[in-house]
């Protein structure tokens, strides 16, 4: 039994955000920490930076030998993303909670605990730089109770 939790707490779950931030370093910094998996969860995987949609987002990973996924699930919902650019961080949450007990986010958060537990190092991608104003963290968070793993929170070189 302590053989089973030593060994889970040594699974890490990696979390990045590329605000500010070229592809380059973003990929670099995914491939020195070992990731093996990148999942991405925004809601609409495109991005007016270079790099950042999701096809070339994954062509660049695939370069570096790192599998990309798409669970747009665990994206926020228009409204939450409404109300974080208008600053309003308490609707936001409000919001974003409601939207996790979905059935397509309770599905997507089990698929993501499963990918974590077997598919080595993971990452969980979404835009803003810092953890802590994402909803990648409230992710995070949620598989670090379920499964026992340690969460690292990745920073790539800014522009």
């Amino acid at each position: 039994m302590v053989r089973k939790a030593l060994a889970r707490k040594t699974n890490r779950l990696f979390t990045i955000g590329y605000e500010q931030t070229p592809a380059k370093a973003v990929l670099d910094e995914l491939e020195q920490a070992g990731v093996k998996l990148l999942v991405d969860v925004r809601a609409v995987a495109a991005s007016r930076r270079p790099g950042f949609s999701k096809n070339q987002l994954a062509a660049g990973l695939d370069e570096r030998g790192i599998s990309y996924l798409h669970l747009r699930g665990l994206g926020t919902p228009k409204d939450g993303r409404e109300a974080a650019r208008s600053g309003q961080f308490d609707a936001l949450h409000r919001i974003y909670a409601r939207h996790l007990k979905t059935p397509q986010a309770r599905e997507e958060l089990d698929e993501l605990s499963a990918l974590v537990k077997k598919s080595g190092p993971v990452c969980i991608l979404c835009y803003e730089r810092d953890h802590r104003e994402c909803h990648r963290q409230w992710i995070a968070e949620i598989i670090e109770q379920r499964d026992g793993v340690s969460i690292e929170n990745l920073a790539a070189r800014q522009v």
